[in-house]
């Protein structure tokens, strides 16, 4: 963050879509720079039972020193997203999207009057349409060429642009090198 000039003690609020580990062993490493660097507040939003998970989380990377020592330090606040809410200021909607077994949470933030649309991993059924229907800016997975369980294809993303021109897509998640036709890292890829 500290490279492309972000202030991680400014983020404010954190949107978790899932509690998949490629979404969230990132966290601790951002945690612990709230807790002995920059100690502002910090919000977490996400499905049902965010605050377990993440506690858990901590306390699996750190052992008996999160809740001894690093927990009385930490100023987060949990909350359990809703059809429509604020956190930290912020306003949202949440659309139940489709992903595996476990499903997921796609959000509408709405930023300076903007409406960004961020699904996390989903797959290109209906509820994504609803995600990213008249937003401003989507930012949604397209993991690979292809057949990708549980995710969406560059294909179905191609369709899903087409279906709203008048949202910026940006696709993330995706395949870097390992199957054919992936992309390099950090190559962009026109659809």
């Amino acid at each position: 963050m500290h490279r492309l000039g972000v202030d991680p003690g400014g983020i404010e609020v954190v949107f978790l879509t899932h509690f998949h580990g490629d979404h969230t062993l990132g966290l601790p490493p951002f945690v612990l720079h709230r807790v002995f660097v920059d100690r502002r507040p910090i919000t977490f939003v996400g499905p049902d039972g965010v605050e377990a998970f993440l506690e858990k989380l901590w306390e699996v990377s750190w052992g008996p020193d999160w809740k001894r020592v690093m927990r009385p330090q930490f100023k987060a606040r949990y909350i359990t997203a809703r059809a429509a809410g604020t956190a930290a200021g912020v306003r949202y909607e949440t659309v139940k999207l489709d992903h595996g077994t476990m499903g997921g949470t796609g959000y509408r933030i709405h930023v300076n009057g903007k409406v960004v649309a961020y699904s996390g991993d989903t797959e290109p059924t209906a509820p994504l349409d609803e995600l990213v229907d008249h937003a401003d800016v989507a930012i949604v997975e397209a993991t690979g060429p292809g057949d990708v369980f549980s995710h969406m294809s560059w294909e179905a993303a191609a369709k899903l642009r087409k279906r709203h021109p008048g949202t910026r897509f940006f696709f993330n998640h995706v395949y870097s090198g390992t199957v054919p036709g992936a992309v390099r890292d950090l190559q962009v890829v026109e659809l």
